[in-house]
Formats: C-alpha cells, structure tokens, sequence
C-alpha cells in the first residue's frame, strides 16, 4: 500500500512538471524515485511520452516506448494513443497509420479514441471518405461511439465542404437518440454558417434555445458573424443585443465584428458608442482589433487619435500588418492629404511589405479626387500588379473627367486579363463615347465587351 501511494505521489509530482514543460525536471524525479526505490510504472512513462510530444517531438516521444520495454514495462493503449494524437497534430497521416498497425501487432485492441484519432486526421488532410470508412470500422468492431466520434465527424464533414451530409448524419443520430450537447451545436452552426446556410443555422440556434442546453458567446457570435457576412446586418445587430440582455462578456472578436459592421453601413455613431463599451471592458486587444477602431477613426477624420493609437500599438508589443498600414493610407487620402499618403506607401514599400496593392489603390483614388489624374495615370501604368479595383477606379475618375477614349482601353485591358469591371462603369464607358461623338466606337466597345466575356465566363 506504501509502495503504491508513493508511485502515484510520484506520478503526480512527474505530471505537475510535465504539465509547465519542466521535462528535465520530471526526469531527475524518476531518478530519484528509482534511486529510493519507486520503481516508474506504466502511468508514469506516459506521462512522460504526452509531455516529450507536446514540447519537444514526435520522434522524442516515440523513444520513450523503448525506455518502457527496458524497464520491463509494455506499452498499452492510451501509450499509443497519445503517439497517434500527436501525429494527428501534425498531420502525419503516414505515421498514424504506422502506429496504429504496430499497436494491432503487439496485440494491443485499440479503442474508440484510437479510431477517433485517425478520423480526425484524415479529415484534417482533406480526405473525408477514409475517415468516414474508419468510422464504419468502429461500427464493425463493436466499439461504441462517444459524442467525441459524432462530433469529429460532423466538424469533419462541415470543413470538407460536406455540410449538407453533416447536417444530415445529425439528424439520423437524433433518430437513433442521440443527445447533442452544446459543442456538437456549435460546431454545426459553425458549419452552416461558413456555408452561408444563415437560415439553417438560425433553426438549428432555435433548436438548441429548446433542448435545454444554453447557447454561450461562441454561438451566438458564430451566427452573428454569419448574419454580417451575408450583408444580414439588422440580424445581427439583434443576436448582439440579445447576447448583451443575457450578460454575456463579450470578447474583442465580437466587439470588433459589431463595430466593423456599424462603420460599414455607416453607422459611425453607434459604432463609437460599442468601442467606447469595448474601452471600458479592459479587453487585451490584437493587431485585428486595433486595426478596427483604426478604421472606424479614419471614417470618423479622426486622424490624430489614429496616430495615438499607432503609438499605443508599439507599447502593447505588437507589430502592425500590412491591413494597419493601407488604412491608414485610406484615411490620409479620404483627408485629402494624398502626399501624406504617397509618403506614408513609400514607407510601406521600404518596411518590406509583399503586398501594397490595396493601399496603392486607395492612393490612386486619392489621387483623382484631388484632381491629380496624370499622376494617377503615371502610377498605375507603374504598377507591376493591378486587380479589378485598380482599373475600376480609374475607368470610373476618366470617366468622370470625359476621357472616355482611355477609359474604354483600360476597360477592354481589364476584361481581357479575366477580370471583372462594375456594369455602371461600362455603361459610363460607352454612354460617355456616345455623347461625345464616338458612337463607332462605342459600338466597337459593346462587341468587345461581350467577346470578352465569351472568352473568360
């Protein structure tokens, strides 16, 4: 009894140090148990295999198994089992498989954790129709599935792209009694909401309101998100009332969702009144988030709190992206300080950014509004990548200044590159040809236009 107590006082010692990363530690207790004569047993060395595949590695772990054998100990199930789970983590499919049939060849019976691994790895990799064959298997060997094997398979199914098939499995296991608790919710309305199946997912909110299980934060931002994404925004305005009526706290994802949907319907004053609630909260913002309230004091011309907040950013530790930076170029041009901006790219340009596409967008247009058309001209046709934003702008701005004739080659540039062009601005385009004189070619512009759409549609 001695003897046993003191083991298990020794694996907890070994699991305390494992737990914080203390893996040299933990293995100077096992010598020193050994040394008083507490021999390490099965528990102890799996303590230190999970620990080795957390921190250190998968191959690290696996030698632990040659230690046990050494020491006259054989490995069991859940030894395997967290080998697998850590090459699940890092999608080793290969290696799972390894392991799975040489735990089949020591005689070691795997167990729903074992296959419920393995499912998770081949969908992780894409590969649904062998999880979904290792799910028959758990059928096959009399294993009885846990709610972690439904909802690995639902999660499963709904990041495949099989969303319709997931909802479907959910309902047939209802059939069969199944009782869904609150994760096996939230990750079917997370999938139907990806799926932007908004009103599938509101039925299934409805259906969990009914069972008994209480939505929490996850869930009732998961489907405000979706209701922002699908341009429902009264709908989500909603959800975020509720969640506020029921005393949720709310994280800076869901403050930052709501704020980033009230500045973009123009909302600017309610949007204020939410960062002002955001503020208060004491909530550790990140890059995302701060690149949210920059955007909404750009909309607010409120440049020299966007400056204070830049500073604010350098304090917390943190290192602005590319997004932070292009807003900040947005709001400099919407101010009509283009030169601001223009300085504030070549900077940009010099921090080693790949991508300033978006910001040299928000330039050119800046630039036209200013009246500087020619030095947009210069910059576009200086620029080695343009997307559909790009010529739009500038079809639109020559339009605007009745330089239909280079309007119309930009235009036919852009459709022939595959892109898309807003049908107001090809209309612009030829209406603009037509009323200065040019109807040929406004006539020239129509077939090209439709032959281009042949070729890349």
């Amino acid at each position: 009894m001695v003897c046993r107590f003191s083991t298990k006082l020794l694996n907890i010692c070994i699991a305390s140090l494992c737990k914080v990363g203390q893996l040299e530690k933990a293995e100077a207790v096992v010598i020193d148990g050994i040394r008083l004569g507490l021999l390490p047993d099965v528990v102890t060395y799996n303590t230190l295999l999970s620990a080795y595949s957390r921190f250190v590695g998968i191959d690290a772990a696996y030698s632990v198994i040659h230690r046990m054998k050494e020491a006259g100990i054989s490995p069991d199930v859940i030894t395997y089992n967290s080998l697998i789970a850590a090459a699940t983590k890092r999608c080793l499919l290969s290696r799972s498989l390894d392991l799975f049939e040489e735990m089949l060849r020591t005689g070691i019976r795997p167990d729903v954790w074992s296959y419920n691994s393995l499912m998770h790895c081949f969908f992780k990799l894409g590969k649904p129709d062998e999880a979904n064959r290792v799910f028959q298997d758990i059928i096959l060997t009399n294993l009885l599935p846990s709610s972690s094997t439904f909802n690995i398979m639902i999660n499963g199914l709904c990041n495949n792209g099989y969303t319709g098939y997931a909802l479907s499995l959910y309902r047939y296991l209802q059939r069969q009694g199944f009782v869904p608790e609150l994760v096996t919710y939230n990750i079917l309305i997370n999938g139907l909401c990806k799926s932007r199946k908004l009103n599938a997912a509101r039925r299934i909110l409805r259906e969990l309101g009914e069972s008994g299980n209480v939505p929490d934060a996850i869930t009732y931002t998961t489907v405000m998100k979706c209701c922002f994404r699908s341009r429902q925004f009264e709908q989500g305005f909603e959800i975020f009332s509720e969640m506020k009526s029921k005393g949720y706290a709310f994280d800076a994802f869901s403050y930052c969702a709501v704020i980033a949907a009230l500045t973009k319907t123009g909302r600017l004053e309610e949007a204020n009144d939410i960062m002002e609630q955001m503020a208060r909260s004491d909530i550790d913002l990140d890059i995302v988030s701060y690149n949210t309230v920059m955007n909404l004091y750009c909309r607010n011309g409120k440049l020299e709190a966007t400056y204070k907040l830049l500073d604010e950013i350098e304090e917390h530790g943190l290192e602005c992206d590319e997004y932070t930076h292009t807003i900040l170029i947005d709001g400099l041009c919407k101010a009509g300080n283009v030169e601001g901006a223009l300085r504030h790219l070549k900077n940009m340009t010099k921090m080693g950014f790949d991508s300033t596409l978006v910001a040299q967008n928000c330039v050119i247009d800046g630039l036209c509004k200013v009246g500087r058309l020619d030095h947009a001209i210069k910059m576009f046709a200086s620029m080695e990548v343009k997307d559909s934003f790009t010529y739009s702008s500038m079809v639109h701005n020559l339009c605007k200044a009745r330089r239909y004739r280079h309007a119309s080659r930009l235009l036919l540039a852009c459709l022939r590159g595959g892109m898309k062009i807003l049908r107001a601005n090809q209309r612009s385009v030829i209406d603009g040809l037509c009323y200065s004189g040019y109807t040929s070619e406004a006539r020239r512009l129509k077939s090209k236009i439709r032959l281009a759409k042949i070729l890349h549609y």
